[in-house]
């Protein structure tokens, strides 16, 4: 097998490949190295090329390998963090000139996690500054670029890790989601992101470990690649107050099953925010497809009242929380977006706080109520397609203007505000060939429904398996075409 066709399985199959001896880790390390060095200069996805770390994981690896060890769930297989995700020895830079050259002596959970399942680290994937914004570019990196189409954004702010798992750099990848930062990239990238419920998988270090809008979570190419991750990353964890005593080992259990007579509810447009035609059009066979699966679709809008309120009012007071000193003391070292957040932090009264929480209360348990009767809401993930990269965001909707770099953002952030699973899965095209996700809302800690569904509509429309097409890319040959 070449180099190029190991970059083009999936996580489950590279596995499966290691398990059997069939390719040693050193194998698929040095095949994801070549084509990181071969592509990611295009698409400036991964920021820190961590090679002599993986170099050595990856012989280890192989050493557990061939002396019998048991072996975690991704043993050998490459993956990128975040470079909002703390790792140790790794240069982690926020995306920030204020934090350009920090390297922590620590590790995340989440890469405590995935490591000691067998992953081998290679680096860091770009993120906007301090995370803000569902567009990819800092001071630092400058922008991530599209696979799909060079001169469109990735979204963000995982969207160095969608990148890369598109442009098949690596089969795994990590990312955090406040306001829709694990699903708007994998809508733009044509691939799969988890936002779990809250709590499912832990966050440390973390500001505030009791905060309920952020979530640390997984992304891959496909829902059987989300689950295998899910599998390390939803173990609990006592540093993470807020973390479900649920054992992680069924995310281990097959994903099919008959969606005969399930009901979903199917919403285009989320009760009447500005959608893009391009985006409706790509949507539209999703519908049918949930129907073709035995599920019985009907078209309904949840209610999502105080959505907007709870979302904005404690997202502000967060950043005001968790970054708020050092721009106290720093303002040169922060963007526009991410000092306004701060200063609209300062604003908050305890008189806000009291009122958006007793609507996010009354909008958890409207959408509880809404799926008692449907399963699972089906809907957008983003109003517009990839824009500019040059852009900063959408200035306009369907023709409704954006007033900040937060409006084009509701169809992710007010699901956020619910707490419930959503996932971004593959659904469609634009007719100029860009990628258009679906949202996949659950019950109250039903992620692994959430992994289902997805696993079921991503095998009947194929539509994840369409691979970009780079410039001078030596797996061309190698790719699956739609």
């Amino acid at each position: 097998m070449s180099e190029d066709e190991l970059c083009l399985r999936s996580a489950c199959e590279l596995a499966g490949l290691l398990r059997r001896r069939e390719v040693s880790a050193r194998e698929v390390l040095r095949a994801h190295l070549a084509r990181i060095d071969a592509v990611n200069p295009k698409v400036n996805a991964i920021v820190t090329v961590a090679r002599e770390h993986a170099h050595r994981a990856a012989h280890a690896a192989d050493q557990a390998i061939m002396s019998g060890e048991p072996l975690g769930p991704l043993h050998g297989l490459p993956v990128a963090h975040k470079d909002l995700t703390e790792t140790k020895g790794i240069r982690t830079t926020y995306g920030s000139p204020a934090r350009a050259e920090y390297v922590p002596d620590f590790d995340s959970i989440v890469v405590e996690r995935l490591t000691s399942a067998g992953a081998v680290t290679v680096g860091k994937t770009n993120t906007p500054e301090w995370g803000t914004g569902s567009q990819t570019f800092n001071p630092l990196f400058g922008a991530t670029r599209n696979p799909y189409d060079l001169s469109k954004t990735v979204g963000g702010s995982s969207g160095g890790a969608a990148a890369a798992l598109a442009a098949r750099l690596v089969p795994i990848a990590d990312g955090t989601d406040m306001g829709g930062s694990l699903r708007n990239p994998a809508s733009f990238c044509n691939v799969v992101g988890l936002r779990p419920s809250l709590g499912r998988v832990p966050m440390w270090p973390a500001t505030d470990p009791l905060f309920t809008l952020g979530v640390a979570g997984p992304m891959a190419r496909t829902a059987a690649d989300v689950a295998l991750l899910m599998r390390v990353l939803a173990e609990p964890d006592p540093r993470s107050p807020l973390s479900h005593h649920v054992p992680a080992s069924r995310f281990a259990d097959p994903l099919d099953r008959d969606f005969a007579g399930t009901p979903v509810a199917w919403s285009a447009d989320l009760g009447g925010l500005p959608v893009d035609e391009r985006v409706l059009r790509a949507m539209a066979p999703g519908r049918q497809v949930l129907a073709e699966l035995g599920c019985r679709v009907t078209d309904q809008d949840p209610d999502l009242t105080g959505a907007e309120d709870a979302f904005r009012t404690w997202r502000a007071w967060y950043y005001a929380l968790s970054l708020g000193p050092l721009y106290r003391e720093h303002p040169e070292w922060f963007g526009d977006s991410a000092a306004g957040n701060i200063e609209a932090g300062w604003q908050v009264t305890g008189e806000d706080l009291a009122r958006a929480q007793k609507r996010r209360i009354a909008l958890y348990h409207r959408m509880r109520e809404f799926l008692d009767t449907h399963e699972f809401l089906v809907t957008l993930v983003s109003p517009v397609p990839p824009f500019d990269v040059e852009l900063p965001y959408p200035p306009e909707v369907a023709g409704v203007g954006s007033e900040s770099y937060l409006d084009w953002m509701r169809s992710c952030y007010w699901i956020s505000a619910t707490g419930l699973p959503a996932a971004s899965v593959p659904c469609g095209f634009t007719d100029d060939g860009l990628p258009v996700g679906l949202q996949i809302v659950g019950r109250p800690g039903d992620d692994f429904g959430v992994l289902q569904l997805a696993h079921a509509f991503e095998t009947a429309t194929g539509t994840g398996n369409r691979v970009p097409t780079l410039p001078d890319d030596p797996a061309d040959s190698h790719r699956s075409r739609p």
